[in-house]
């Protein structure tokens, strides 16, 4: 059964943590409202917190209600949030929880419910484990939305890339679009290893975010898959 509200909503995976997923997923939730949308962002599990009037509350998922288009309710937006900054089952095992995708389920549907549109920003790389059997990509699969993947422009970024694509294909979900991110200022061959990837990610190119060392989220430009 399709679920209210997930016509323009998308799953936002990377090549690795610390490669811009937060960056795209606000840019991306800047442009869905610029088209007239409904949007929220979600990301159903992080690890490390800062101090805010709420409490407790990752970075990231600060981002995210600040891009979206009301600041929905942080059980919904990150059901799973744990405070030491590592692996997110290592984090769930040592608060002595279990991660489990059900609940992530319920808090997307209630998000649907009342947007146009749900940005979901995985954690870590697509293959993250969350628990003893089950992975990011399995959380992927069980939202079933079109994947997004941003790729951090560094030295190594083709190989992790390429198994990226591979992994998404994999699971019979759709790679709706690419994003180049530059992370890595010094990085040799800029251009050349753009169209290296061009050449071999089946999917569009959605945007190219040059270095900055406080981008603005709003500021960038990007297609949306459901531009085409």
């Amino acid at each position: 059964m399709a679920i209210r509200g997930t016509g323009a909503s998308v799953f936002v995976t990377g090549t690795d943590t610390g490669v811009g997923k937060t960056l795209v997923s606000c840019a991306m939730l800047h442009r869905l409202r610029a088209c007239g949308l409904r949007a929220l962002g979600m990301k159903p599990v992080a690890a490390g917190v800062e101090a805010t009037p709420e409490g407790p509350v990752n970075p990231d998922v600060v981002a995210l209600r600040a891009a979206s288009s009301w600041p929905a309710p942080l059980s919904q937006v990150n059901p799973y949030c744990f405070e030491p900054p590592v692996a997110p089952h290592l984090a769930a095992m040592a608060a002595g929880v279990r991660i489990e995708i059900a609940p992530i389920l319920q808090a997307f549907q209630a998000l649907a419910g009342t947007a146009d549109a749900i940005v979901v920003e995985g954690v870590g790389g697509f293959l993250v484990p969350l628990n003893e059997r089950e992975d990011a990509a399995d959380m992927a699969l069980a939202l079933a939305l079109p994947v997004v993947l941003v790729v951090g422009m560094r030295l190594g970024c083709l190989n992790h890339a390429l198994l990226t694509q591979q992994a998404i294909l994999a699971r019979s979900l759709t790679l709706a679009g690419w994003i180049a991110n530059s992370i890595d200022p010094q990085m040799a061959r800029f251009d050349e290893n753009l169209q290296a990837l061009r050449e071999r990610i089946a999917a569009p190119l959605l945007g190219v975010i040059r270095y900055r060392p406080m981008p603005d989220p709003a500021s960038i430009e990007l297609r949306l898959p459901h531009d085409f």
